[in-house]
Formats: structure tokens, sequence, C-alpha cells
């Protein structure tokens, strides 16, 4: 089998309307998986908010998600 080009794995827990949103954007785009559709989503809602790539070493208090 081959080498994976991604090293990292998330795991999410989705509610059933999350998942069916999803499904039913992947299959609209004619995504090959939900991870390739669940990538998508993140880098078009990342570069929305105008994240286009995260500076490696920052911390979450770096972005104001956990307090000091």
């Amino acid at each position: 089998m081959g080498e994976l080009s991604r090293g990292e794995r998330l795991q999410i827990m989705l509610s059933p309307k999350e998942l069916r949103l999803i499904e039913t954007w992947r299959f609209n785009k004619r995504m090959p998986s939900r991870a390739s559709a669940i990538r998508e989503l993140l880098k078009r809602g990342l570069a929305a908010e105008g994240f286009l790539e995260a500076d490696d070493g920052h911390k979450s208090k770096d972005f104001s998600v956990l307090p000091d």
C-alpha cells in the first residue's frame, strides 16, 4: 500500500444534520470522499476568514481560543 501524503489524522463527531449537509454538498460537487469534501470545506472556510496558512509554532491562546 502506498504512503499517504497526509501524515495527520483528525477524528470529529458530527450531528446527523451536519453529516447530511456535508454529504449533500459532497454529492452536488461530485467530491470523491467525505474526507476530500471536508478538506475542501475547511480550506474554503479558512480562506473566507483570511487564513491561507497558519504559521508553525502558534498555540491556541494566540488565536484567543483559550484564555491566558
